[in-house]
């Protein structure tokens, strides 16, 4: 909002109106209000959930010191939220279409989240909201924005090709203007594309058109959206549960989405900017600078965030923050087209959901072959394992974000490996 403000000063040429064109100004902004946001309402939240007694519900998983955490206010999510919508906002620009689809993935996931939790603690419903209704709410989204990023004309992406590999659209529209173009030539063009990118190949570029390259051109567009909505799905719906599930820890959740936060703020300011784009090799997104200011806001939401969940949590985020962060994550990668990093980038959701799946089918498996279910893990997630093997809950956690910090680190290093 106040761009349109200080765009309006910086033509009646007031001094100092013109800094915030600036997205590295706009992004320290956005960082600054977001902990500002969390470090003065974060108290005052906490506060009214202990009053309205919307504490945790323990239940009996036989951890050492699990009953320290009964009564801790749950729902803390709200303070994240808050200070990820109202910096964004304030300092990026809302007729941007990247910003909006963000802001749509924050305000729907954490409302899905809020409702699960509001059964939870106030209807005394320990299942919360059915597994189905959050997953047909996910898979909306999905749909929305899978439908937006493949149709919409305001989603470009600027690459060099040469003239044999243009549409026949786009050789006609070429030969309108005046300087000539050889066919060997490779020329600069903005256009639809259903091209992301993929680490440790040539080029680093994946065309999900080749995942129906065995049907005729002429339909080959419209089976490829459907391949591209589903994918994006899938990807939402993982990620977005595979942060629930991390979110067992004092500041785990937290601190590893604060690290991911950090890289794909890194990852959309070189593919927004034509020179480091250029240079990297990679996509360049026209407008996605403003995913830059969202990213700032999400850094500075967990961060702040971190203050009252760090060990011993004075809150927890509940669903109402975990749906939400994962959520983010994965639309964000998605939009930058870097969402086949996420397996990297988000190792460590995809590893927590992995042992969840890994315990529940071999005790399954075993079950029906020796009468007795067996285990992978002492307890799954995993961190529940080593809490059972005896690890203090903080040495979990930290060692969660250096390898967290270990994954950012290889998921950016992946621009140059090829």
């Amino acid at each position: 909002m106040l761009n349109y403000l200080f765009d309006y000063l910086d033509k009646l040429n007031v001094p100092g109106a013109g800094v915030f064109a600036y997205i590295s100004f706009r992004s320290a902004a956005a960082v600054i209000t977001s902990l500002f946001i969390s470090m003065l309402i974060g108290k005052r939240i906490i506060q009214s959930l202990q009053k309205k007694q919307v504490g945790e519900v323990v239940r009996d998983l036989g951890l050492e010191g699990q009953y320290r955490k009964e009564g801790t206010p749950s729902m803390g999510g709200i303070i994240i939220l808050a200070s990820i919508i109202i910096p964004t906002l304030l300092f990026a620009r809302l007729e941007n279409i990247y910003v909006l689809m963000m802001l749509l993935t924050t305000v729907w996931l954490g409302l899905i989240g809020f409702l699960d939790d509001y059964i939870k603690v106030f209807k005394k419903n320990k299942e919360g909201l059915a597994g189905r209704f959050k997953i047909i709410g996910q898979t909306v989204l999905g749909l929305i924005v899978g439908l937006t990023l493949f149709f919409s004309d305001d989603v470009m992406i600027v690459e060099k090709v040469s003239l044999t590999d243009l549409s026949p659209r786009e050789k006609f529209e070429l030969l309108d203007q005046s300087a000539p173009v050889s066919l060997q030539s490779e020329i600069t063009l903005e256009r639809k594309s259903s091209k992301t990118t993929i680490p440790f190949v040539k080029n680093n570029e994946f065309d999900y058109s080749w995942l129906v390259a065995f049907i005729n051109e002429e339909h080959r567009r419209l089976w490829t959206w459907l391949v591209f909505v589903l994918i994006t799905i899938f990807i939402l719906t993982a990620v977005s549960n595979g942060a629930n599930i991390t979110d067992g820890l004092d500041g785990l959740a937290t601190g590893v989405s604060a690290i991911i936060g950090s890289a794909l703020a890194i990852l959309a300011y070189v593919s927004s900017n034509m020179i480091y784009a250029d240079y990297l090799n990679i996509m360049f997104i026209p407008d996605s600078e403003e995913l830059v200011i969202f990213a700032s806001a999400f850094i500075g939401g967990t961060i702040g965030f971190l203050w009252y969940n760090s060990f011993p949590a004075q809150v927890f985020m509940g669903d109402t923050g975990s749906l939400a962060l994962g959520g983010i994550i994965a639309v964000f990668a998605i939009i930058i087209r870097k969402e086949l990093l996420i397996p990297v980038l988000c190792g460590i959701f995809l590893v927590e959901n992995l042992s969840v799946v890994i315990q529940v089918a071999w005790y399954k498996r075993t079950r029906r072959k020796y009468g007795e279910g067996r285990r992978v893990f002492l307890m799954a997630p995993l961190h529940h394992h080593y809490q059972k093997k005896g690890y203090p809950e903080p040495k979990i956690v930290i060692r969660f974000w250096i390898v967290a910090l270990i994954l950012a680190v290889i998921s950016i290093v992946t621009l140059k490996i090829r």
